[in-house]
């Protein structure tokens, strides 16, 4: 369902009855992303609210260049969309992008969470922490600065370097078509080029925030973009528990590519963190 907010309006999917779970897409995904974990999740007595962010899929793309996709702006939505829908704690789980946007919702509203859950991508300071390897595999997020030539370097050929970049995704086609609608690839990269552009990728680290807990990190074996490292690094930015999953046989949407495992590993974590 398309639903107004105060700066845009939002491609909701909103499921279930129960404790409230967020699911929060990445780049270049919509909430499309969670169509194995929504059923699963309802079947154990959950509210599933997979919204799909500003700048994505069929929400709005709103003016303003890259700031007004900054990741704190996705924030900002997720907290209206909950208040909204009357969910006061929250389950959170994102992936990608989307796993940030949730860390970052976590430490502007931490009463209002009762777990979080990130996939692939970790604590941006263990993202830092993890050393050449990592550094060369986050080759495009440089890339994805150079506003004109990123675009034109992605849809040439037909998205041919998209379709390579995007590789094992299952949804390939799916992701590349919306994209084609003008400034819509644009409105895509932005977050990238709001949320780490060159001075927080080259800059000196600043210190950040620790996660509070209870944190589940999930990481898969076949990722290409993310290192186990920067996964695995984030224990130490977490105040409370922390519980870590490597996934084998996975690529970087290991939700799509094992999810009768990561549904598993979801239902007995928040069993184990349950909202009351």
């Amino acid at each position: 369902m398309r639903m107004g907010l105060s700066d845009v309006t939002l491609d909701v999917e909103v499921t279930g009855e129960g404790p409230t779970v967020l699911l929060v897409h990445g780049f270049p995904d919509s909430h499309h992303l969670w169509r194995h974990q929504v059923p699963a999740l309802v079947a154990a007595g959950y509210r599933c609210v997979a919204p799909t962010l500003r700048g994505f899929g069929a929400s709005d793309r709103p003016e303003g260049g890259p700031e007004a996709y900054h990741p704190a702006r996705s924030v900002g939505d997720l907290v209206e969309l909950l208040d909204r829908l009357g969910a006061d704690r929250v389950h959170l789980v994102g992936h990608d992008w989307g796993s940030g946007i949730v860390q970052g919702l976590t430490q502007a509203a931490p009463d209002r969470v009762a777990s979080l859950t990130i996939l692939s991508v970790g604590h941006l300071a263990a993202i830092r922490d993890a050393g050449w390897e990592q550094k060369q595999r986050s080759w495009y997020m440089i890339l994805f600065q150079l506003a004109g030539l990123a675009e034109e370097w992605l849809s040439r050929d037909d998205f041919a370097n998209f379709r390579d970049m995007l590789g094992e995704h299952p949804d390939a086609e799916t992701i590349i078509e919306p994209l084609r609608a003008p400034g819509a690839l644009t409105a895509a990269l932005d977050i990238y080029r709001a949320g780490l552009p060159a001075e927080v990728q080259f800059g000196p680290a600043l210190p950040l925030p620790p996660l509070r807990g209870p944190v589940m990190g999930v990481w898969s074996t076949g990722d290409r973009f993310l290192t186990e490292q920067s996964m695995t690094g984030t224990a130490k930015h977490v105040d409370g528990t922390w519980r870590y999953e490597r996934v084998e046989n996975a690529g970087h949407w290991l939700q799509l590519d094992r999810p009768e495992r990561v549904n598993e590993l979801l239902l007995d974590f928040l069993a184990e963190n349950p909202v009351g």
